[in-house]
């Protein structure tokens, strides 16, 4: 959507903060021996305290209120009581949500407790490469541009990207125009940030595939050629100079 009026902003700004905080709440009360269905209900019931709605299952009718993927699921985890969570598990939350006709999204690849499997170092760069792609968008400047950013910043760091999956446009429902925005640079997208629009952008920092493939269950994406992947995600309103982040409540940056 685009940002017309101050009520716009006003709405964007509530159910951000609502998504934000329950991400926050989620990373904060996940410990190991827990199962994601345990951690999908704590954040489900933070959402429905908000009087907000699951994103996922509204617009796909998912089977669960938040997407938890852990160690090699890329995204779109089912929350399950048989998957329970262990000491140096890759974990993954994205929270979207609808309030009051306003949608938002985010999301969070964190280490639950101790480094033990090293998956830290893919952690904080997925974390640095979606600072440093927010901090570059303005009004005016090229899509493509960012992708090619997200995309030499993980090669620096000996990753890849996922190029099957990217950032969206949100505001009045999940995904909006602009869509595919894509961790690499696509040529042939002439395509400009516009101000005033709000947008989702992601980062998919893999270890060593290109790809996502979906498994059987019709939701889980995985690697083409295996491995980790960490994910960052903010809802934020494109301006003529630094974007207004909606969804830092998240404190994914901390």
């Amino acid at each position: 959507m685009s940002i017309t009026t101050e009520s716009e902003l006003i709405g964007m700004k509530k159910v951000s903060d609502v998504v934000a905080y329950t991400l926050k709440e989620m990373k904060n009360y996940v410990k190991p021996g827990m199962t994601t269905k345990e951690l999908d209900d704590f954040g489900a019931s933070i959402l429905k305290d908000f009087g907000a709605n699951s994103a996922p299952f509204m617009t796909y009718k998912f089977p669960g209120w938040t997407c938890i993927s852990v160690n090699n699921e890329f995204c779109h985890g089912i929350p399950s009581k048989n998957k329970i969570l262990k000491e140096g598990d890759l974990i993954n939350i994205d929270v979207s949500a609808e309030l009051d006709g306003y949608w938002s999204d985010n999301g969070n690849s964190f280490v639950l407790g101790e480094d033990i499997n090293q998956h830290q170092n893919l952690v904080n760069a997925s974390k640095n490469i979606l600072q440093k792609a927010i901090s570059n968008i303005k009004g005016g400047v090229k899509i493509a541009d960012i992708g090619l950013l997200m995309e030499t910043e993980a090669k620096k760091r000996g990753y890849k990207v996922i190029k099957n999956l990217g950032g969206h446009g949100i505001g009045r429902s999940l995904h909006e125009q602009p869509d595919e925005l894509l961790n690499y640079k696509n040529r042939f997208d002439q395509r400009r940030f516009k101000k005033n629009s709000v947008v989702a952008i992601e980062t998919f920092i893999s270890t060593s595939s290109t790809y996502t493939v979906e498994l059987n269950d019709g939701w889980t994406m995985v690697g083409n050629k295996g491995g980790f992947m960490a994910q960052h995600e903010h809802t934020i309103v494109v301006t003529d100079g630094k974007p207004i982040i909606l969804t830092e409540m998240n404190g994914v940056w901390n």
